[in-house]
């Protein structure tokens, strides 16, 4: 039986290496010090989360549907996720972004309480 990769020990929370690879077909054993991807330390909800957007091909407005969040709630899960992999996020609004959300507020598509949030650089 397959138990689902951790990347965290249970006993201290530090991450842990992989230190053995196996052939289900011939059991050839590889044993070294293997790097887990950074994608592997996210959270089963991070993960849920990233499937979500790439099923959506990164369409905000669907992952909102999808997940029946917010605009600012989907910002802030990708913010999260973005830090976890090690990147920085600006919370600053780009003027570009400003005036996407505009045009969103225009076409309904996120209402004045969401849009001031969003401007303001507040997470739901």
């Amino acid at each position: 039986m397959a138990y689902p990769l951790i990347s965290d020990c249970p006993v201290c929370g530090k991450q842990l290496k992989i230190t053995k690879l196996q052939c289900t077909h011939c059991h050839t054993t590889i044993e070294n010090e293997f790097e887990l991807s950074n994608f592997a330390t996210l959270s089963k909800e991070q993960l849920k989360f990233i499937e979500t957007f790439l099923k959506c091909r990164g369409n905000i407005k669907e992952v909102e549907k999808e997940l029946g969040v917010s605009y600012p709630t989907v910002r802030g899960k990708l913010d999260d996720i973005i830090s976890s992999l090690g990147y920085s996020t600006s919370k600053k609004v780009e003027k570009m972004d400003q005036k996407k959300v505009i045009l969103m507020l225009e076409k309904g598509e996120i209402t004045a309480e969401e849009a001031i949030g969003i401007l303001n650089g507040e997470e739901s």
